[in-house]
């Protein structure tokens, strides 16, 4: 389900890239209220003045009121999304080929996105086809057996095609990948029909909750199956080794792309999820295009706008 290149799509490794990136910590305490305009109202405790008191001296009724008295000031509100549209209106996109975007702040739980647009999935799913075939199995009480982890393992390190449909099988095919996706949040993906499981449907906010699930403990998946499938993402041959990484400190991810041509128009789905640790700071970041000429330009775009996601939480 990848290319025409082969079952496993291998292209030349990519040396990694690092921009050093510069953070600006916002710091509110209290907040009481946000208006329609994006306005954060923080309540912070006012200093008494700054007038000699004796200590025998009684404190007038004024002076009281001033210790006392919340003063009400306005910070403004970080719009993410506003600073991510601006980001990705830099990213060059060949004319015809569209790109989405997610990303989620690890520490902070900020997100924002770009993008509403549904894309195949390509071979992404396969994170979420083992995501659902551990939430089974730990439903039912077991372990995945050695040829299921055997097949975990070619699915998501070398993107193996024959794996990832032996797995769509145990699951239940679209109806299994659904029904524990109700269950882990997303609410705009639907599985490929029949064996077609790189048709699967998905956006990028959907991806993002997926990675959660992967990442983050508020999950459907036990600790263990969490570091089972990060292990195999920190693991992906190397001529795969691109995508979100490009935004990466040195081995600071853990990742799995999608690459397919459509038989129908030649043109490239090129995807990419996972996380990234920039400057110290974990990101969950997702970005999907579809209509690119070739694979390269679709690899190209998709790193562009992973650079504009994360830079939408740090400036450069």
């Amino acid at each position: 389900m990848e290319s025409s290149r082969g079952r496993r799509g291998r292209r030349r490794a990519r040396p990694s890239r690092r921009r050093p990136l510069l953070y600006t910590a916002l710091a509110v305490v209290a907040v009481t209220g946000v208006t329609a305009g994006g306005t954060v109202y923080v309540k912070a405790r006012a200093h008494p003045g700054t007038a000699a008191v004796s200590s025998a001296a009684t404190p007038s009724a004024s002076s009281l009121a001033g210790a006392s008295e919340e003063a009400s000031v306005t910070e403004p509100a970080v719009d993410r999304d506003a600073l991510l549209n601006e980001a990705m209106g830099a990213v060059s996109v060949p004319s015809g080929a569209e790109v989405s975007a997610a990303v989620l702040a690890v520490g902070s739980g900020e997100s924002a996105g770009y993008g509403e647009a549904a894309f195949d999935t390509a071979s992404i799913v396969k994170v979420d086809i083992l995501a659902a075939l551990l939430l089974q199995a730990q439903d039912a009480g077991r372990r995945l057996t050695a040829t299921e982890q055997a097949y975990a393992t070619r699915m998501i390190e070398n993107s193996d095609n024959e794996s990832a449909t032996e797995l769509w099988h145990t699951i239940g095919r679209a109806a299994g990948l659904d029904a524990a996706n109700k269950r882990f949040g997303l609410t705009a993906t639907s599985g490929g029909d029949g064996e077609l499981w790189g048709l699967t449907q998905t956006t990028a906010a959907d991806q993002l909750v997926l990675l959660q699930q992967v990442f983050g403990k508020d999950s459907e998946l036990s600790a263990d199956s969490r570091t089972y499938v990060q292990g195999l993402m920190t693991s992906v041959e190397t001529d795969q080794r691109w995508g979100v990484s490009a935004v990466a400190d040195d081995n600071s991810w853990a990742l799995k792309n999608g690459w397919l041509a459509r038989s129908t128009t030649g043109l490239w789905d090129v995807n990419s999820i996972g996380r990234v640790a920039v400057d110290g700071t974990d990101y969950l970041v997702a970005v999907l295009s579809k209509g690119t000429r070739t694979q390269d330009k679709g690899i190209a775009l998709v790193e562009a706008a992973a650079k504009a996601a994360v830079s939408a939480f740090a400036g450069k």
